[in-house]
């Protein structure tokens, strides 16, 4: 079974999405239960993953899979081909993880066409899976794409008043972005056929060996950087991801915030970081500055936000600039701070969207003024969003400390120390406008009438967070845990891409050259 154990995770959902077509339409309960098994049947199937200890030894792929999928002559070839490293272990686990409890957040919020809420949930889970275990690029491509597919139905039908709109705006920046990274990937299949290099389709781990001339490496970077870039968001593409996120469904903007973002800082270090290093070192100071920007940028708008939902959409601006400042360090801490935040980011902010979603199923407004002294009627709630808002801020013990401590002692440590030094202004600034947003919501006193009956977490809410309180205290106590399986894929990666930045740069420049070895 191990031998397609990777094929069995992807495609479970897509098969329990087949399955719920036969479901009847006003049988909303059989529905919604039935996509919460195959979620938990998914999780479970890929739990084994977790427990496998070739990840701490390895920085290999593992579970390989390789089919022939497409082949057109002998210049034409695609493959079915999957794999999974410590890169991409805990992304995908994070993605299983996650999909059932916002299947869970569902049961009172969607009550509209049930059916097709659940069958697209569904296929959005399959779609992530595939993209962070293909290692050919045309099939990556196709999981990115399809992935577009079923979230722009969330946002267009389930979401808020102006959901088109937001859901147009967000189809129309990733398609864009994905068009330069098709061309991109096609012209680097085409030069590594021309040039008669050993490949195999469209297989990225070949492609790593391709000696790509250095003007053409930087077209191309430019090209999957904007597309990842995108996705991520990083400043100055952000502007369609506040929208969505404002007028997405709950569970839209879970998954939007705890998977989906984590697409363009895995791209980054999938993709295009190792086949363009020579193009990376050049970028590298521009990538941080605007990471650095973006942490500023995110930090004071969040701020001045009245919102509670688009407050939080702004500071997942701010958290994933710390996720590339750490990537763009190249070097352990960084590198390891950097996929670690990934992972914290989706429990935290998926978290924080969870609680947003339970003050509007009951008082169906987000505006901050509404509220004020809810701890007095919600004190378990209270509590809960104290302990993910202490873990978005990044307090030690918790799982955000972590992941941007090692990110900002990475950029120290490297060329990007006063990028570093900026930064962590942005830790400032997440106290700032994280509690001050609690305290205006949970202290005080209720002056509003409508806060008097509010309802605490019932028992099924309370399921649902326990899971993600778990992981924000194991993350952050003992974060060893989840580091050691992803210590050996990040030091083959940094060879990959240092090796080949000293190959080609040390002809030009033997000091520079030198430095990076030594770095």
């Amino acid at each position: 079974m191990a031998d397609y154990l990777l094929s069995l995770i992807t495609f479970f959902p897509l098969l329990g999405m087949l399955i719920l077509l036969f479901i009847p339409r006003d049988n909303e309960g059989l529905l919604k239960s039935f996509a919460l098994a195959v979620t938990l049947v998914t999780f479970f199937i890929s739990l084994p993953l977790a427990f496998d200890e070739v990840f701490a030894t390895s920085g290999g792929m593992q579970y390989r899979e390789f089919h022939e999928w497409i082949s057109v002559g002998s210049f034409f070839k695609m493959n079915y081909s999957l794999g999974v490293d410590g890169i991409s272990l805990w992304l995908l686990l994070l993605t299983t993880f996650i999909s059932p409890i916002t299947i869970l957040s569902t049961w009172k919020a969607v009550d509209k066409n049930v059916k097709g809420f659940m069958a697209l949930m569904l296929l959005l889970e399959t779609a992530m899976l595939g993209a962070f275990v293909s290692l050919d690029l045309f099939l990556f491509y196709f999981f990115w794409e399809l992935m577009l597919i079923p979230m722009y139905f969330l946002i267009g039908i389930w979401g808020g008043k102006n959901r088109i709109y937001a859901a147009v705006k967000f189809f129309i920046y990733t398609a864009v972005g994905s068009l330069l990274m098709l061309v991109a990937i096609i012209f680097v299949y085409y030069y590594a056929v021309k040039s008669g290099a050993p490949i195999d389709g469209f297989g990225v781990q070949a492609f790593y060996n391709l000696a790509i001339p250095s003007s053409a490496q930087h077209w191309l970077f430019l090209a999957f950087a904007v597309s990842f870039a995108i996705k991520v968001p990083m400043f100055p593409v952000h502007t369609w991801l506040p929208d969505a996120h404002t007028e997405a469904p709950t569970a839209g903007s879970v998954i939007l915030a705890a998977i989906m973002l984590k697409m363009g800082t895995y791209g980054y270090v999938r993709f295009a970081m190792p086949l363009f290093p020579e193009a990376l070192h050049t970028f590298i100071p521009y990538l941080a500055l605007l990471s650095v920007v973006g942490i500023i940028y995110g930090s004071l708008v969040a701020m001045m936000q009245e919102d509670v939902k688009k407050l939080v959409a702004y500071s997942s601006v701010a958290h994933l600039g710390f996720v590339m400042l750490g990537i763009f360090a190249l070097n352990m801490q960084g590198m390891a701070g950097g996929m670690i935040q990934m992972v914290n980011h989706g429990i935290s902010t998926g978290a924080l969207f969870l609680i947003v979603g339970f003050i509007y199923e009951r008082r169906h407004t987000r505006l901050i003024s509404e509220f004020g002294g809810l701890a007095h009627k919600m004190p378990i709630f209270a509590t809960i969003f104290l302990i993910v808002t202490l873990s978005s801020i990044g307090v030690p013990g918790t799982n955000g400390f972590v992941g941007e401590f090692l990110s900002l002692v990475g950029a120290f440590e490297s060329d990007l120390r006063w990028y570093a030094v900026v930064a962590t202004t942005g830790v400032i600034f997440a106290a700032v406008y994280m509690l001050w947003m609690y305290q205006r919501v949970m202290f005080g006193k209720i002056t509003n009438p409508k806060n008097e009956n509010l309802k605490d977490l019932s028992a099924r809410e309370i399921i649902l967070m326990v899971p993600l309180l778990v992981f924000i205290f194991w993350i952050g106590v003992y974060p060893n845990t989840f580091l050691r399986k992803m210590n050996p894929a990040i030091e083959l990666l940094l060879h990959q891409v240092k090796s080949k930045q000293v190959a080609v740069v040390e002809p030009v420049q033997p000091v520079i050259a030198q430095n990076i070895v030594l770095k």
